[in-house]
């Protein structure tokens, strides 16, 4: 039986997490994982071309089954709301032209998956990650460890979402 990969993105325009994960059977241990990251001096098509090239290179190195992208939820910044989608945009792009099947969990979904509730802080879910995948430390910053829950959230839906 082979492992089934699964990668996570917490998209984003100036830090995109990502993370790959493998399950074996119960067993889940994390392939690769980071942060792709885009500065303001760039501009917004730089910056939307570095997430492209940057993400398609990672599905080229952990040839992943499925992608989990973190569903948004902006209360007000509609500015930074406006910019993250097109960045999210990208993520798409990408996973249509690999012919990979994408679940988009919400934010509460990822933190049922991982600490059995929704109201979870952000904490808990960092501990969580490092417990379930076995690092020495929680992955950072934040916007990796939250890729990788959506990808340990992605291998517990699976094909269902």
């Amino acid at each position: 039986m082979s492992d089934l990969v699964c990668l996570g993105i917490d998209p984003g325009l100036a830090r995109l997490g990502y993370g790959a994960v493998a399950q074996s059977g119960f067993r889940l241990r994390a392939l690769n994982y980071g942060c792709i990251e885009t500065t303001p001096d760039m501009s917004f098509t730089e910056r939307l071309l570095k997430i492209y090239a940057d993400l398609q290179e990672q599905i080229n190195a952990c040839k992943p089954d499925i992608v989990s992208v973190e569903k948004l939820f902006f209360g007000r910044n509609t500015t930074t709301a406006e910019y993250v989608w097109q960045a999210r945009g990208v993520i798409m792009l990408l996973t249509a032209q690999n012919n990979l099947p994408v679940i988009e969990p919400k934010p509460n979904q990822i933190k049922m998956a991982l600490c059995g509730t929704g109201d979870a802080d952000k904490l808990q879910v960092q501990r969580m990650v490092q417990r379930f995948l076995a690092l020495d430390e929680i992955p950072q910053p934040d916007d990796t460890a939250d890729a990788l829950a959506a990808a340990v959230t992605g291998l517990a839906l699976g094909f269902r979402a």
